[in-house]
């Protein structure tokens, strides 16, 4: 699981970028980005996810998104990418398991 923080701009993308794209490329990759901690998220924050998930699809893997921010769900929906990344409330949502209960470990 990747977990952003802060704000998703440009400068954000150029450090993030390297990192996102050596971990897209492993065969059959399961990965979680969780964006619940973002505060701010532009277009570079959409080219990130989308630029992401091309490469974990083409390398026969899995992108999930984990996203709560109103402001942010926002811009998913109104560019359309929820569409192709529908965006999740929690990780375990994200990967079809269900909630972890008190009880757990």
């Amino acid at each position: 699981m990747l977990e952003f923080l802060g704000e998703i701009d440009i400068a954000a993308a150029v450090e993030i970028a390297p990192y996102l794209d050596r971990v897209t490329t492993h065969p059959d990759a399961r990965i979680v980005i969780d964006l619940r901690s973002v505060e701010f998220f532009d277009c570079s924050g959409l080219r990130l996810l989308y630029r992401a998930r091309s490469r974990v699809l083409d390398h026969g893997g899995q992108l999930h998104l984990v996203c709560t921010h109103p402001l942010t769900l926002r811009v998913l929906r109104i560019t359309g990418l929820s569409r192709l990344l529908p965006p999740h409330p929690t990780p375990d949502a994200a990967l079809g398991q269900p909630e972890a209960t008190s009880g757990t470990l």
